[in-house]
């Protein structure tokens, strides 16, 4: 088995790396799922959090905008079913376009939620997106995969293996 540089989660064999993880050089980059919510669509926030996470070095691999069908959220959302605010999501996602991405790069999943910030607001440190954009728990701007396995799920649910592009960043040395 492999281990991710600096973490704890193993890399189990193929075909699991060549999927969600691969090498660059002596690196091996992870991946993430992104979604930015009807709100930071309307709030025209989009070019403005894409270009935070492109300044960071993160790497784009896959992105489109679509209206989230109903039972694809129940399904990504299904954790919550039950919950007080279940309803409200559902519908608040499903209300509007909604910009999807696959990010990748060194230890993704944990640099893209410190860069999201804290799920309620009011906790968000300034400068996250969350702490800098959202003023509802509900209504928070951005979704962040909490886990690579969560991540694979999420990734899956959403993107069809050939909508995720493979390309090499010449900068990349120099993050």
């Amino acid at each position: 088995m492999i281990q991710a540089p600096g973490s704890k989660i193993n890399i189990a064999p193929e075909p699991f790396p060549q999927a969600y993880y691969r090498r660059a050089g002596k690196e091996i980059m992870e991946r993430t799922f992104v979604i930015l919510k009807p709100n930071a669509v309307q709030r025209e926030l989009v070019g403005e959090i894409i270009a935070r996470f492109e300044r960071r070095g993160i790497k784009i691999i896959a992105m489109k905008m679509i209206m989230i069908p109903r039972e694809i959220a129940e399904t990504h959302y299904r954790e919550h079913r039950g919950k007080d605010f279940y309803v409200d999501l559902i519908d608040f996602i499903t209300s509007g376009p909604s910009v999807l991405m696959v990010l990748e790069s060194h230890d993704a999943v944990r640099i893209v939620r410190y860069m999201v910030g804290a799920t309620d607001p009011a906790d968000a440190h300034p400068g996250s997106i969350r702490g800098d954009f959202a003023t509802s728990p509900g209504h928070n701007m951005i979704h962040a995969s909490d886990s690579p396995e969560a991540a694979r799920e999420e990734i899956d649910l959403f993107f069809k293996p050939e909508e995720i592009q493979e390309y090499t960043l010449a900068v990349r040395p120099w993050l």
